[in-house]
């Protein structure tokens, strides 16, 4: 003797628990509903089904990997005025878009004054690479530096820079602005160097090349901090006006 239906509903919920599929859980029902209308084979049913679990899991992917990311949600690509980009600055941004520097361990730097959209372009570029499906970590300098020597001093910087690795790319934001101790400028150099040709940084600064010697101290790390930077990378040089300086001259213009 054959199963009621509604036993038959009722068992197939139970698997889809136990399977872990909650959303085709939830439009199973719908979706047979719209297969007999739509006179849909077996198969493309399933196929749908299956397309509704993907996607879901997609998008819980996403808001996990943007939550963990600590990444400013207001800086998004939507919100950054591309108009004020140099041609060349904004070709770079298209291709960085893609996300392939990532597979290749490259590194993007970012380099300008205060206030010329540093921190926005890369953290909007972050968000826009964790759609993507990227895992992606932002943090400005001065605090992961002091997370690194915290870890060293209780003996985990071997845990903590396992965990960061992780990640495809690390956000390092304002390096220019972090005046290191010797003890901070080796835990930053340590990171710098366990990276290198294993997974991307990005980071801004304010500060030329030529002036990092204010970060790192020690003419020789300085330079091997550069050359492992720059070896795999993509430098985006960011030669215009403040954006705030900008927005005040309209504004004057305005009241005028």
């Amino acid at each position: 003797m054959s199963k009621q239906p509604t036993n038959i509903r009722t068992q197939l919920v139970e698997y889809l628990k136990e399977l872990r599929l909650p959303t085709m859980r939830n439009c199973y029902e719908d979706e047979a509903q719209r297969a007999q209308q739509e006179t849909l084979s077996y198969e493309q049913y399933l196929f749908e089904l299956a397309g509704r679990e993907c996607e879901a899991r997609r998008q819980h992917r996403v808001e996990r990997f943007l939550r963990e990311s600590r990444l400013p949600i207001d800086k998004s690509l939507d919100a950054f005025d591309m108009k004020r980009l140099p041609r060349k600055v904004a070709q770079q941004v298209r291709t960085l878009l893609d996300g392939s520097f990532l597979e290749r361990r490259e590194n993007v730097l970012a380099f300008g004054k205060p206030g010329s959209g540093k921190t926005h372009l890369l953290c909007a570029l972050g968000q826009e690479l964790i759609r993507a499906g990227q895992r992606i970590y932002f943090t400005p300098t001065a605090l992961l530096v002091q997370d690194l020597l915290r870890a060293k001093q209780e003996l985990k910087l071997a845990r903590l820079l396992k965990r960061l690795a992780k990640y495809d790319a690390l956000i390092l934001d304002d390096i220019g602005y972090v005046q290191h101790n010797r003890d901070e400028m080796e835990v930053l150099f340590t990171l710098l160097a366990e990276r290198y040709e294993r997974g991307s940084v990005m980071l801004t600064s304010n500060l030329p090349f030529s002036k990092w010697e204010r970060i790192f101290k020690d003419p020789m790390t300085t330079a091997a901090a550069i050359d492992r930077l720059v070896h795999h990378s993509i430098i985006v040089e960011l030669n215009i006006q403040s954006y705030r300086v900008q927005a005040a001259k309209n504004k004057e213009k305005k009241s005028a």
